[in-house]
């Protein structure tokens, strides 16, 4: 299995603002609420005004979305467990994964949690619960996935900077 080592920074004084931070994801900006944020406000959309967007015979698709999606979350969670690394981004990363899913995105479970929420929007045939997915993109594109790899370039850096080179951010 090809992971790296934590490298281990000198310690920085206080007053230096350049400091790397303690982990990648200390804002209130958590991925997991970003995501549900979004599906219930979907969800309360569709049942006080729904908007059927698929045919009928679509539906199923919608549900085999959702179970894509969740055995991605659950390959990614194990990749990183076997990595010895944490999966909360308010926790220190440890390693760079490059295996598994990390193979082919940086952000396997954020491209979950998206095709999770496509899923139920296929599945329910609502368009609000696929329209609230757009927001919730475009926090995780420019506000999260940017603070997070500015964390892993400074903890890692020229070896998180290969990576990100090889491997795409979503798919």
């Amino acid at each position: 299995m090809r992971y790296s080592a934590a490298h281990q920074m000198a310690p920085r004084a206080s007053q230096d603002q350049y400091a790397q931070p303690p982990a990648a994801n200390l804002g209130l900006a958590r991925p997991p609420a970003i995501y549900l944020a979004a599906i219930v406000t979907g969800l309360v959309l569709h049942f006080t005004r729904p908007i059927p967007f698929v045919p009928s015979l679509a539906m199923p698709f919608g549900a085999l979305i959702a179970v894509f999606a969740a055995t991605l979350f659950i390959w990614s969670i194990r990749t990183f467990h076997s990595a010895g690394t944490p999966v909360p981004g308010n926790r220190p990363t440890t390693a760079i994964v490059r295996v598994g899913p990390y193979r082919f995105s940086r952000n396997p479970i954020y491209l979950a949690f998206s095709l999770f929420q496509t899923g139920i929007a296929l599945w329910v045939n609502d368009a609000w619960i696929l329209a609230t997915l757009l927001p919730a993109i475009c926090v995780m594109s420019f506000v999260v996935i940017p603070r997070e790899e500015r964390y892993l370039e400074v903890r890692f850096g020229e070896e998180y900077i290969r990576y990100k080179a090889s491997v795409r951010r979503w798919l």
